[in-house]
């Protein structure tokens, strides 16, 4: 499967990586449309680099013969996975991809109607089945969904979830965002949009979520509340957790304090850019008293959608079966699986 990669940023460059990990997969080019030092990059990679009609000339004058524009990439390409900013893939939607009959899969920045579907490998894989517009959603929805659907594939109910996520200000390379020296409501209104998104795939799951933006540029945190429906316990809810792929669960007593130290630990094992695809959950903060469920876990943003990408470019194709998807994607990206239940 050819793969093109539309905007080449914070999730582009690591969706690019990811493809070239796998072996029914190769990258057919990257857009970019400014000739910085990641397009420098992303042509010592090996990648093809494609831009905007009229960028081609300030391309040239950097140094950079580009491979052609964005429709020679998408020509180019079996299925187009669209990392550009936030509203821009609407846009490219709307020039670009509606001339070609290729499936393209969108970044959580854009709203849900974009696709025809909002995607998370585990929750719902086989709905992007034979889709031309898929979106996978933004990270902190991933995050909630993945921890919601480890509960339900386990057999454990949810009546209710209620979560609390403290967003970092910005990623770390954002030198011109967030608060310096402040906690700010994001939004100030309820819910924020993160519960309405996790609805897109867990439909009948009744969600209300409430965000603030705090200055910190590493991870997200989320504190949640679940109301389950019926009196589980705390073992059971532990080990739902240990055996979901993508979820990994942190202790207080091995050095896992923070966030901080969860990026440390996915720098000590030598993971590139020192990304943490797996939902942090703490398990000492995995508290069940009768019915209610109390947990805090952490959320990479720079990286949690990436195996997402992966996954979704498969279940458009029907290339492998949603269980033998998420595997290989997790051995090939080198996530923790040891005592993973794939399937």
């Amino acid at each position: 499967m050819k793969v093109g990669i539309v905007g080449y940023g914070t999730i582009g460059k690591r969706i690019a990586d990811a493809v070239a990990a796998q072996d029914d997969m190769k990258i057919s080019g990257v857009l970019k449309v400014t000739p910085d030092y990641e397009a420098k990059v992303a042509l010592e990679r090996g990648f093809r680099v494609y831009t905007l009609p009229d960028r081609l000339d300030k391309f040239r004058k950097a140094g950079i013969e580009p491979a052609g524009t964005i429709e020679d990439l998408i020509k180019a390409s079996d299925v187009i996975i669209d990392a550009s900013p936030e509203d821009v893939g609407r846009d490219n939607k709307e020039k670009y991809y509606s001339k070609f009959d290729k499936p393209v899969v969108f970044q959580g920045g854009e709203d849900a109607d974009v696709a025809e579907v909002s995607f998370n490998a585990l929750a719902n894989y086989e709905e992007a089945r034979g889709k031309r517009y898929v979106r996978v959603v933004s990270c902190n929805t991933t995050g909630i969904t993945r921890v919601l659907t480890s509960l339900m594939l386990n057999g454990i109910g949810i009546k209710k979830a209620r979560i609390f996520i403290a967003r970092r200000g910005a990623d770390p390379k954002e030198h011109k965002k967030g608060p310096i020296n402040d906690v700010v409501p994001n939004p100030a209104s309820v819910p924020s949009h993160h519960g309405p998104d996790v609805q897109t795939i867990l439909r009948n799951v009744d969600i209300v979520t409430m965000a603030v933006a705090v200055p910190v540029t590493i991870m997200h945190m989320h504190m949640a509340y679940v109301e389950l429906d019926g009196g589980y316990t705390r073992d059971a809810v532990l080990e739902a957790f240990a055996k979901t792929p993508r979820l990994f669960l942190a202790d207080v007593g091995a050095g896992f304090q923070s966030l901080a130290q969860v990026i440390e630990f996915a720098r000590d094992l030598g993971r590139p850019r020192g990304d943490f695809p797996e939902v942090a959950i703490f398990r000492d903060s995995v508290t069940v008293r009768g019915g209610e469920l109390y947990l805090m876990y952490g959320v990479h943003q720079e990286s949690i959608v990436v195996p997402e990408n992966i996954d979704a470019i498969r279940a458009i194709f029907g290339a492998m079966p949603k269980w033998r998807s998420i595997e290989k994607t997790d051995k090939t990206l080198k996530l923790i699986t040891e005592g993973k239940r794939y399937g």
